[in-house]
């Protein structure tokens, strides 16, 4: 488990997924019409456990929980872009890490302003910093507005828009999508440190 105090935000604790201890939340998460772009509405419990638990035997692909203060605020998912079909769309550089971030939803309160920047402030410092890599990717659909927008707000460059091919993975079926990839260095994430 890895911790980070947020200014004004709180402490976020991000830790490896328990695929099954932590199924009731991500289920919850993944079945709502929001995360559609996740690709996983409609799944039984069952099924994203058996997702997830595929996903924690590969030395390629890992699956976070975040948590803000103790509570479920987002899933991450890393990959090694070469590993991944998105590495087929695009230069892959050694340091390379590509993420996936579902957020969770809003509370009763409704939206809270800046939560996501500063929660996505600690997943880019534990992806650059803490897994010590040089580059992020990020490959949102291009009809994902909102999050395409959230990371250019985060400092991330836009590639190009590509189509990243189907695939079939044991237990796992990823139909054809249309990316919008964005790349963000640790130079830039981190302009007034130093950069290593």
């Amino acid at each position: 488990m890895t911790e980070y105090t947020v200014d004004g935000y709180g402490t976020v604790r991000i830790r490896p997924l328990d695929p099954e201890r932590d199924a009731d939340v991500v289920h919850a998460w993944v079945a709502e019409e929001r995360a559609a772009f996740w690709g996983m509405t409609g799944l039984t419990r069952a099924r994203v456990v058996e997702i997830y638990a595929h996903l924690a035997g590969l030395d390629t692909h890992h699956a976070y929980l975040a948590e803000k203060d103790g509570v479920p605020a987002a899933l991450l998912q890393t990959y090694d872009p070469a590993a991944d079909r998105v590495g087929e769309c695009y230069d892959v550089r050694p340091g390379d890490i590509g993420i996936h971030v579902l957020l969770a939803p809003a509370g009763p309160d409704g939206p809270r302003p800046g939560w996501t920047d500063a929660l996505l402030s600690a997943v880019t410092e534990f992806a650059l910093r803490t897994l010590d890599r040089r580059r992020i990717v990020v490959d949102p659909d291009v009809r994902n507005e909102k999050a395409i927008a959230r990371f250019t707000r985060q400092g991330f460059t836009r590639g190009p828009a590509v189509v990243l091919p189907e695939i079939d993975l044991p237990d796992v079926r990823l139909p054809e999508k249309h990316a919008q990839l964005a790349f963000l260095t640790r130079a830039v994430a981190f302009a007034d440190a130093d950069p290593r």
